[in-house]
């Protein structure tokens, strides 16, 4: 009864080894991108998507962010970037400072 439940721990290491999971390295970042409507999320969906090593793309008009799942054997941060500038729609890493300040204002809100 021991081997068996041995060999089964076994069978659980290889598949939980890193080697099986090297084929993708699926990395998220979130961008800041100016989006004021529908046209503009279509516009980086249209386009970001099709960059090499792009998984997936969440848009968000209401927080002002572009969250990309990208393979990063295949593409990186900067060439994502690129694209989105390539496009018109430059992506921030950090959050414009209209936005901060809003959030900063609701927090202090919250204190009294």
């Amino acid at each position: 009864m021991k081997r068996l439940a041995f060999i089964l721990s076994l069978i659980v290491l290889v598949l939980a080894s890193p080697a099986v999971q090297a084929k993708q390295n699926k990395q998220k970042v979130t961008f800041y991108v100016y989006l004021h409507c529908d046209a503009c999320v279509g516009k980086i969906m249209k386009n970001i998507a099709f960059e090499k090593g792009v998984k997936d793309i969440e848009c968000s008009i209401e927080n002002q962010t572009v969250v990309v799942t990208y393979d990063a054997n295949k593409t990186d941060i900067p060439t994502l970037q690129k694209a989105f500038e390539k496009i018109g729609k430059p992506a921030s890493l950090t959050p414009p400072a209209g936005i901060e300040e809003q959030k900063e204002e609701h927090e202090h809100h919250h204190h009294n």
